[in-house]
């Protein structure tokens, strides 16, 4: 069976610039290659295309719209142009479903290239991008989670039982330290979220801290 994709779907603005892009990728991989805006792609019944997604000149809303088409039609793949750096890459890779991206840095050649991969149903993306991509999925199957705001792990046990409703004594029974080390603990919270109060702790946490559950209820 033949997996190569018959065409690309550029997501841009229309100018000058986009044109002669549009052009060349066209003469030097020898398929059908349109510039669309984000109008005329939700319009379209796209199948068996590559949609190259332009960072420059789309927004959350058509990357979610694009995501959703991809994953209802056959043989739709989908990749970002015009990233900053590999920073700005892994954020569009965690949450959208890409198979490649192509850097402001990349030339012609090494664009026509990957495109030419990814028609072929490969990924292209960077040797440093892939390890990074693979050291953070296998962080997050591992569980592993960055605090934020610069909490610790046990500041976060403490907030959590705070956000449940639990007193300073309950919280030190639950987590087997004294009443003074919650204390301590809930002083350096407040200090690093900007709040002065419980309640205001407490709100805090609920907005803020998503699936407390994995840390109310845990001691060690």
């Amino acid at each position: 069976m033949d997996d190569k994709l018959s065409g690309i779907f550029i997501v841009t603005d229309a100018s000058p610039q986009s044109q002669l892009f549009n052009h060349y990728v066209a003469d030097h991989l020898n398929c059908s290659v349109r510039i669309v805006d984000k109008e005329e792609l939700v319009q379209e019944n796209i199948a068996d295309v590559l949609v190259l997604l332009d960072a420059d000149h789309i927004d959350g809303s058509t990357l979610k719209q694009c995501q959703d088409q991809a994953t209802s039609s056959e043989g739709v793949a989908m990749a970002m142009l015009n990233l900053r750096d590999d920073e700005h890459a892994i954020n569009f890779f965690f949450n959208y479903n890409l198979t490649g991206c192509f850097y402001r840095r990349d030339s012609l050649e090494q664009i026509c290239r990957g495109l030419e991969v990814l028609l072929d149903g490969g990924l292209w993306m960077s040797r440093s991008l892939m390890s990074r991509l693979i050291t953070s999925y296998r962080d997050h199957r591992l569980g592993s989670y960055q605090p934020p705001m610069g909490l610790s792990h046990r500041e976060l046990d403490v907030i959590a039982q705070l956000a449940s409703g639990a007193s300073n004594r309950e919280i030190a029974d639950k987590l087997f330290v004294s009443e003074h080390t919650v204390k301590t603990h809930l002083y350096n919270v407040y200090r690093k979220i900007g709040v002065h109060s419980r309640l205001q702790a407490m709100a805090w946490a609920r907005h803020n801290l998503v699936g407390l559950e994995r840390y109310a209820g845990r001691a060690c």
